[in-house]
């Protein structure tokens, strides 16, 4: 690990908010950009669903799935039910028995022929998952590129050399878009002297995300228009919308600030 790293670690071990415990979650690399969602179903008499990010990462892009279907950016904030899935809504959107992925059917969700003690309803709602899932992400992670914390994956490079191929339009969901064409990388000015910049790249993250991901909501169009420090971007504000919860965590320094300055 470079010094870099190690000064960040420590310095956001030592500011950023902590647990009822007083302790920051490192979360192990299976578990990393999991999350819960429990809005209805207790009262259902179900399990949890518990979504796994790295699973729907590898298959389609961000823009997809939280601008074309409309899956709310935080936890909790979108109302998914047994009734909207029917509707082909959310999830029902890919999870109707109609959709296909690599020419296998994706299973279908909250079908009205289902009961709540289907296996189907299993395949999301349930609390034997995480073993599961553990195994399927080691065997997933070994053909993958790596790079150090977070789920321990080079999201990039594996699109990049195409050992993934996300899909960014689905039929009857998405509208027909033109090639992007990103702006130049640009400089994002550190407002401490012992790192550097940050060198801003639109092309890597346009091609997950658009346009509409980040802009208008997150950040103003115009460069400079907003100023924002590592505090807010660790409450989960800014860049912070992203990263420390599915894209790779601000622990990892050296990705963004590519030096020290001594």
């Amino acid at each position: 690990m470079g010094k870099l790293n190690k000064i960040c670690i420590l310095l956001v071990l030592l500011l950023a908010p902590v647990d009822e415990a007083g302790a920051r979650i490192i979360v192990a690399p299976h578990e990393y950009g999991r999350v819960i969602i429990a809005n209805y179903s207790a009262r259902a008499g179900l399990a949890p669903v518990v979504f796994n990010h790295w699973v729907h990462r590898a298959q389609y892009t961000c823009r997809l799935c939280h601008v074309d279907i409309g899956f709310a950016m935080e936890k909790g904030a979108t109302n998914i039910t047994a009734a909207t899935n029917k509707q082909g809504l959310y999830c029902g959107a890919c999870h109707n028995g109609k959709r296909t992925y690599n020419g296998k059917t994706i299973f279908t969700s909250c079908s009205e022929t289902t009961s709540r003690n289907d296996a189907i309803c299993e395949r999301c709602h349930s609390p034997k998952k995480n073993s599961d899932n553990e195994r399927d992400f080691k065997v997933f992670m070994e053909k993958m590129p790596r790079k150090s914390l977070g789920n321990g994956i080079d999201w990039e490079a594996a699109e990049s050399s195409g050992l993934i191929k996300p899909i960014d339009f689905l039929e009857g969901i998405s509208i027909q878009r033109s090639p992007l064409k990103a702006q130049k990388d640009f400089s994002i000015e550190a407002n401490v002297a012992w790192v550097s910049d940050v060198i801003f790249s639109h092309k890597k993250h346009a091609f997950w995300n658009g346009c509409e991901v980040c802009h208008p909501e997150i950040f103003p169009i115009k460069k400079g228009a907003t100023r924002y420090t590592m505090f807010e971007i660790d409450s989960g504000e800014y860049c912070g919308v992203c990263h420390d919860k599915v894209a790779f965590p601000i622990l990892d320094c050296q990705r963004c600030h590519t030096g020290v300055k001594y």
